[in-house]
């Protein structure tokens, strides 16, 4: 069995340019580990709402289901700062492409 090399296009976050982005300016990718993707808001079906549609968004341009680690639920209780903060902690290769780029190397 041989070791083959895969190169993956990253952006300077050391994600893959086509990954979604959350398209509320309260939400956002983290760095690294688990990349949690964060969603903020005062109305928590808001924020949850928003945290599917990304999900959904996101399977579909990868192609598969993306492995989510955990869900976190906090709250934010500062003067100004959305009140609630859902957080899903993504596998890092799959928010880097891995799966779509060893899927192009194969074919």
């Amino acid at each position: 069995m041989s070791e083959q090399t895969i190169h993956l296009e990253l952006n300077d976050s050391g994600l893959a340019p086509g990954l979604p982005v959350p398209p509320n300016p309260r939400d956002q990718v983290h760095d690294v580990p688990y990349r949690p993707v964060e969603f903020r808001d005062d109305d928590l079906s808001s924020a949850l709402e928003r945290c599917a549609a990304w999900l959904r968004t996101a399977q579909e341009w990868l192609g598969e289901p993306l492995d989510v680690l955990s869900i976190h639920l906090d709250y934010d209780e500062r003067e100004g700062a959305p009140y609630y903060d859902v957080k899903l902690l993504c596998n890092e290769e799959d928010l880097a492409g891995a799966p779509l780029a060893l899927r192009t190397h194969s074919q």
